[in-house]
């Protein structure tokens, strides 16, 4: 089992930054690829960037590109999305995620209780 613990979310002027946190516990961390998820009210979740175990490769979804980052620190056992020009429409819950194996956005085992991020005009 692994534990995902999100921080850092709350309420933002569009323009602005955030960086979420992700803590994770359990089993080995440096073994999973971790990913950033969100869902926005009345939406279905979607894919917003991964990482791989040894953050070689990053991916993202082409509606945050350029404008977020994904990290982790395998010494803390923390993942990291750093947000910046928010826009009203990133405005969701934001949920890390975790899975064995290669990073991909689908197919997550473990999941975190989320994270509420409001972006406001």
């Amino acid at each position: 089992q692994v534990q995902l613990v999100e921080s850092g979310g709350g309420l933002v002027q569009a323009g602005g930054s955030l960086r979420l946190s992700c803590a994770a516990s359990g089993r080995t961390f440096s073994r999973f690829a971790m990913g950033w998820f969100r869902q926005a009210p009345g939406k279905e979740r979607e894919f917003v960037a991964t990482i791989s175990v040894s953050s070689v490769r990053t991916y993202y979804a082409d509606s945050v590109k350029g404008r977020f980052t994904i990290s982790r620190d395998n010494t803390k056992n923390t993942v990291y999305l750093q947000m910046n020009s928010l826009k009203p429409e990133d405005t969701a819950v934001y949920y890390c995620a975790a899975k064995a194996g290669a990073t991909s956005m689908t197919n997550y085992d473990y999941w975190g209780q989320g994270t509420q991020v409001t972006v406001s005009l």
